[in-house]
């Protein structure tokens, strides 16, 4: 082991980590990865320190960081997910009649990397390259739902990582928990008019084939379609059809 360039050792944690369901002992990082008890813990001090994992100290557990979520949305900015997107979303737009958009995780903000406008409607604030906060949107607020909870308090660690636009929107970590369970009941996620007032839109995740996400398909809608804030009919079902489709076939399943 003494051989194996460090540089090596640091990969195999990172790969080992994003295998997980959630944040793993130091003990079983060791072992899973081949390397000394006092190795692995001068490693994922060094990778806490750049952000590339976080330390639960409560748990004695250790997850993904910051940095981490921002090399994989790097990756999904030029890589499969974008270019087997375009196609699809396309496809929902004529289906639907509205505007329809993906974007990827990066850190606590959600960029967006594909837009397909519908004909005759409005520009919105989710062009291509964009950044918004991941907690008011809907693309992000389907990704954060689909991630372990300790992912998620990794992110949102108090009260300062919880931006405003308009004045709505979570503010804690307690309510965006309770937003999050929302969403994973309902199926869906959706936001209305925390990006922009009197639109509204409707997420579903796209997953890898370890189930994570790594991206947020939405529709942008006026809120004119319901005054309840409810989505127009059949929209929710067009948008899980076409993330578990990019699912698919980000997977090579389908």
């Amino acid at each position: 082991m003494s051989n194996v360039p460090a540089a090596t050792r640091t990969l195999r944690v990172l790969r080992f980590l994003a295998t997980q369901p959630g944040p793993a002992p130091l003990e079983r990082i060791a072992r899973e990865c081949g390397l000394p008890r006092s190795t692995a813990y001068h490693l994922l001090a060094a990778m806490t320190a750049e952000g590339f994992v976080v330390h639960l100290a409560d748990e004695r557990r250790y997850g993904l960081g910051v940095a981490a979520f921002e090399v994989g949305s790097g990756y999904a900015r030029q890589g499969a997910v974008a270019r087997i997107a375009r196609r699809p979303l396309a496809a929902l737009v004529d289906a639907v009649g509205h505007s329809a958009h993906l974007a990827v995780a990066h850190g606590r903000d959600v960029l967006y990397v594909v837009e397909e406008r519908a004909p005759g409607r409005p520009p919105l604030v989710t062009d291509v390259g964009v950044r918004l906060p991941a907690h008011l949107t809907a693309s992000g607020r389907a990704i954060l739902a689909a991630l372990p909870a300790a992912q998620v308090r990794a992110l949102f660690p108090d009260r300062d990582a919880f931006v405003d636009r308009h004045g709505s929107g979570p503010r804690s970590l307690s309510a965006l928990r309770a937003v999050l369970t929302d969403t994973r009941a309902r199926g869906y996620a959706l936001e209305d008019g925390e990006v922009t007032p009197g639109l509204a839109s409707v997420a579903a995740p796209v997953l890898d084939h370890n189930g994570h996400p790594v991206a947020g398909v939405a529709v942008t809608y006026g809120t004119e379609h319901g005054a309840d804030g409810s989505p127009p009919a059949g929209l929710p079902a067009e948008v899980r059809r076409t993330a578990t489709l990019l699912s698919r076939r980000l997977a090579g399943t389908g």
